[in-house]
């Protein structure tokens, strides 16, 4: 398990929130490169079992190469670490913080390992992804089960966070960001232009089977997108019109994704005589690869040889709301797991979020019989 390396927390000023039945604070994401050597093995571990040719995989890797081979998402994720760390001592509540990726270093399985040698029981995790998918959710408990599962009756129990897509600790510092990125724009087109929310794709049946009653990844996609558009408009004292589009397709072209990519819809905006775009990237917490290559890159690109004057909001990243909201999130977790009546925020329609999914939400179409942690397992 690796070690936070930030600073010592803050000093608390005394006794805060119990974190009980928690003993530790596990932030779980998708790992990334950390040098040249790295990228391909990063990428056989992230496709293992789908029989891409290293060719291939190489090709993919351009994309960290051209950054050095190294992801920005880890030192995002050390940041993060960093930041919870801090909260929570600034709150008083004795929690500590611990980190493990699904494909890279610091991987689950050493992270597991390490708490049972501390004598962990019980875990509360956050993972790095805000809304229901299999990819974003469901894939990641199954890693958990099977970082867990070979430790036996040393396994401690875990838990996650609900869904937060809709917390207004992930909502308001979007608003802010984006309500900043317009601030960019030439102020003769900033009032007039368009907000194109932005997410990883997903082929059509992963969003089928999202939730338990399918559906769910877009339709909370949607939700946020809304609310930001409504935050905007209230500090801009205008409305903007928005748009959800996608980003970072990948798969055989037989098999059908969420559309539209987000460089065919700046080249619709550009025809219909729009007169500049925001990139809002709603549908990820920090700027790792798919934001600095898709959109950065890519989308900024396409939006320069149009001649669309076009900005991009910033993430969430560790931004003091965020994080904050985070923590309450745990609180609110180990209130729940306690039997305590909660507060539980939530801005959209949707929320709040369930505490422990379903069995039949966010089904593996591969593997349906895959085991996973939550849900049915607790």
């Amino acid at each position: 398990m690796t070690e936070s390396t930030s600073a010592a927390p803050a000093a608390s000023t005394g006794p805060g929130p119990s974190a009980a039945p928690y003993d530790v604070l596990l932030l779980v994401s998708f790992g990334g490169p950390e040098g040249p050597d790295d990228v391909v093995p990063f990428l056989e571990n992230v496709t293992r079992g789908r029989g891409i040719p290293r060719e291939r995989l190489e090709e993919v890797g351009q994309h960290y190469y051209a950054r050095g081979g190294v992801s920005p998402i880890n030192g995002q994720n050390r940041a993060l670490v960093a930041a919870l760390e801090t909260e929570l001592a600034e709150r008083g509540v004795d929690l500590p913080v611990r980190w493990g990726n699904r494909n890279w270093d610091p991987y689950l399985t050493d992270a597991f390992a390490a708490l049972a040698d501390d004598g962990a029981g019980r875990v509360l995790a956050i993972m790095t992804s805000a809304y229901s998918s299999y990819s974003g959710c469901r894939q990641y408990r199954e890693n958990l089960y099977a970082a867990v599962e070979p430790l036996g009756e040393r396994a401690p129990a875990v838990d996650r966070v609900r869904h937060y897509f809709d917390h207004p600790g992930f909502v308001r510092p979007m608003v802010e960001h984006t309500v900043a990125a317009l601030d960019g724009l030439p102020g003769d087109v900033r009032r007039s232009a368009r907000l194109v929310f932005v997410t990883h794709s997903v082929p059509l049946a992963m969003n089928d089977g999202s939730g338990p009653t399918g559906g769910a990844y877009v339709a909370q996609h949607r939700a946020v997108a809304d609310l930001v558009a409504e935050g905007v408009a209230e500090r801009l004292g205008t409305a903007l019109e928005g748009d959800l589009v996608y980003c970072s397709r990948s798969g055989p072209p037989s098999q059908p994704w969420l559309e539209p990519d987000v460089n065919d819809h700046l080249e619709e905006l550009a025809a219909q005589g729009v007169p500049a775009a925001v990139l809002v990237p709603i549908g990820f917490v920090s700027d790792h690869m798919e934001v600095v290559h898709d959109l950065d890159t890519e989308a900024l690109e396409t939006a320069a040889r149009l001649g669309l004057p076009c900005t991009r909001a910033a993430t969430v990243g560790t931004h003091p709301l965020f994080v904050r909201g985070l923590v309450d999130l745990v609180l609110e977790r180990a209130a729940v797991e306690r039997g305590e009546a909660v507060d539980r925020p939530a801005l959209s329609p949707l929320g709040p979020s369930h505490d422990r999914c379903p069995a039949d939400c966010c089904p593996n179409l591969r593997d349906p019989g895959r085991p996973v942690l939550c849900g049915e397992q607790l």
